[in-house]
């Protein structure tokens, strides 16, 4: 029953081909439409906003809904894997796995359908989890509020993990992110003339310096925090002072409470350079709803205790990482838990060669679908 392991790879390979930016996914969410309504629609409601769609299964006599998320979004990341499905998108690529968790999600309504259920079964399809936030785009529009689920659940692909074993633990899984984009004005001048100018360059190198006491000297020890300079942009020639540099960067931690803290901490250090330096400083922060992943203590342990004494999936306890994803917002507003979910890739996320084994997809969908029908009973 189900999709067979022949059909889920068609499928992925279909999707892994129209990779396409957050809030832009027109032909990845034509194409689930497609695969949508070719099912029996007699138990399922489909629901859409933009490039968001909600399906719902109906139970016999639910009294909760059980969610389930999948993002379908890709990145602006070249495709170097050289396969015969690789993308058609020139600079796009699902080189997070994005292509992997529509797939599953599918798999997993189809079983859904097959077999009928007590309760409720809410399946997310949600845009620009890469980019945009977009569980916090349709959460707060009320598109996937009205649609709330009781408890909801979500995977990550893991190239890193041998395939088909599960990683999670109890509490916070990924951190908080917050991207943010420092602009340092001050006045161009000639490269010999160096005091009738204010270099940005010389200040914004200020800036990088000093930001990093931010780690060592306001976040507790026992805390954990992380500030990348990712781009650092100034000037316009060899022999003239730079009027202007912009820099950019991500700050993840694993609680909100450090996030915010290392946000004033930065502004509040930039504010004082811009002084010292006699120039002008804009900092833009960018949280949306890159919230940390904090699994719910009772779902998670069931979750846990379910892979270990009946899936037949391998599962590990994991560490917390510093990765950041929006699943997160919806974890603040609703119970759940999220588990990585080995695919045995050579080349990690983000990669333009990032390529997870699709003998897993079968797997994935099979001891999933068992796993919310024994919440189905709970």
């Amino acid at each position: 029953m189900g999709f067979s392991e022949e059909e889920l790879i068609t499928i992925r390979r279909k999707l892994h081909q129209i990779p396409e930016i957050g809030m832009e996914e027109y032909k990845t969410t034509e194409y689930l439409l497609f695969i949508l309504k070719g099912f029996p629609q007699d138990r399922l409601e489909i629901v859409t906003q933009d490039t968001a769609i909600v399906v719902v299964v109906k139970g016999k006599n639910s009294q909760k809904r059980i969610g389930w998320r999948t993002d379908i979004d890709g990145l602006p990341i070249k495709e170097l894997t050289g396969l015969p499905f690789a993308s058609t998108h020139p600079g796009k690529m699902h080189a997070c796995g994005h292509d992997f968790h529509m797939t599953i999600t599918l798999g997993l309504i189809k079983k859904a359908l097959e077999e009928e259920s007590k309760n409720d079964r809410v399946f997310f399809f949600q845009p620009a989890e890469e980019n945009l936030s977009g569980a916090k785009v349709y959460y707060d529009n009320g598109f996937f509020k009205e649609q709330q689920a009781d408890e909801i659940y979500a995977l990550h692909v893991a190239p890193n993990l041998p395939s088909n074993l599960v990683g999670s633990l109890n509490g916070t899984l990924f951190a908080g992110a917050c991207r943010f984009v420092v602009t340092f004005i001050g006045k161009e001048g000639h490269a010999a003339f160096p005091h009738e100018a204010n270099d940005t360059i010389v200040a914004a190198a200020s800036f990088v310096s000093q930001i990093q006491t931010i780690i060592s000297r306001n976040v507790d020890p026992m805390e954990s925090a992380v500030i990348t300079f990712g781009e650092f942009n100034g000037g316009i020639a060899d022999n003239v002072v730079a009027g202007k540099t912009v820099l950019t960067g991500t700050i993840r931690a694993l609680t909100h409470e450090v996030n915010e803290l290392t946000q004033v901490r930065m502004t509040e250090i930039a504010a004082g350079i811009a002084l010292s330096f006699g120039c002008k400083v804009d900092v833009h922060l960018e949280q949306f709803g890159y919230v940390p992943v904090v699994n719910h203590p009772e779902l998670t342990i069931d979750f846990m205790d379910y892979m270990k004494n009946t899936s037949l999936l391998t599962f590990k306890e994991v560490k917390e990482a510093m990765t950041a994803e929006d699943f997160g917002y919806l974890l603040s507003k609703m119970p759940g838990t999220m588990f990585w979910y080995g695919v045995n890739s050579e080349y990690g996320l983000h990669h333009g060669k990032f390529n997870p084994d699709e003998r897993t997809l079968i797997v994935a969908v099979e001891e999933i679908h068992q796993f919310l029908t024994h919440r189905d009973k709970q």
